[in-house]
């Protein structure tokens, strides 16, 4: 058997001890679960993938993007103050 040393954060490995111990698992026996699933998928048992905008999301970034290309459009504040005067009425 070979040994694997493995740097985790500390918060990351309390809250995988507890979800394997339920699971029935210690620590080794999920992460041997883990690396025979990848060897048997030829790659990472699951998809590795940058997370997706929801549409609220890539609606204000858009906004964003017009604000910045049409500053003249929309009022600019020099203070907080005078900004929450406007909202406030």
């Amino acid at each position: 058997m070979a040994a694997l040393n493995v740097r985790v954060n500390d918060e990351l490995k309390k809250q995988a001890s507890e979800l394997f111990a339920d699971l029935g698992l210690d620590m080794s026996t999920a992460i041997n679960i883990f690396l025979r699933k990848a060897v048997q998928c030829d790659g990472l048992p699951f998809e590795v993938r940058r997370e997706v905008p929801n549409m609220e999301t890539i609606a204000a970034m858009e906004e964003g993007d017009e604000i910045l290309k049409h500053p003249e459009k929309y009022p600019s504040y020099k203070t907080a103050e005078d900004l929450f005067a406007d909202i406030l009425g």
